[in-house]
């Protein structure tokens, strides 16, 4: 399934048939006439968007008339609707912005930090070692959209990523990675020190010295 979507897709066919259904249910027939298509130019789009889990059929209606089959109507899916382009990178900039300027650096942090402690509530967290609660903690950073792997490095145990879920906002708020580093550290057990790459493609990293159950597999 597609991972984004740009203006250049939305200039496609397959495009405009995305844009239509997300204003309304539409059948192969009303497609087509929106379009200026066949209805078979349609079904062959309408296989890939399907293929790709972007468009489902959704029940069928009578055509005008009573005669002949039913027609089948087809939707966006709910993965669909979230490749849309949303708001939440430039809201959560702007947010960022005006917990500097109120409260000062340090009480940002410091709320950031209760929000990703915040974050892990009511999640199951592992009874074992160290270890095994660090993978727990790379399991929920992946699961809000990073890529983190837990591995060892001279004795310390670091959880490096391969990606980071507040990649819009790092590079102009690098304080936001208290909040990754809070919830780490809430699921964890132990303290861990952030020593994210901030660069223009921004990589979580956290480290935590190792403790006799760390190495514990």
């Amino acid at each position: 399934m597609a991972t984004n979507w740009d203006e250049k897709f939305f200039e496609s066919t397959r495009g405009h048939i995305v844009t239509l259904l997300r204003r309304s249910k539409s059948t192969v027939e009303d497609l087509a006439r929106a379009l200026d298509l066949t209805d078979n130019g349609v079904r062959a789009h309408l296989a890939i968007l399907e293929r790709d889990g972007i468009v489902r059929q959704r029940g069928s209606v009578r055509r005008g008339g009573g005669g002949g089959k039913p027609a089948y109507v087809y939707e966006l899916t709910s993965e669909a609707e979230d490749l849309f382009p949303k708001a939440y990178a430039p809201v959560l900039g702007r947010l960022l912005d005006v917990l500097s300027e109120r409260l000062g650096l340090e009480e940002s942090e410091a709320l950031l930090r209760a929000v990703g402690r915040r974050l892990v509530e009511g999640k199951t967290v592992p009874t074992g070692g160290t270890r095994a609660r660090l993978e727990a903690a790379a399991g929920v950073l992946n699961e809000l959209g990073g890529l983190a792997e837990l591995e060892e490095q001279d004795g310390t145990l670091v959880m490096r990523g391969y990606g980071c879920p507040l990649a819009a906002v790092t590079p102009d708020h690098p304080e936001v990675c208290r909040l990754a580093e809070a919830l780490v550290a809430e699921v964890a057990g132990v303290p861990v020190h952030e020593c994210c790459d901030r660069s223009e493609r921004p990589r979580c990293c956290f480290e935590v010295a190792r403790a006799d159950d760390a190495t514990q597999r």
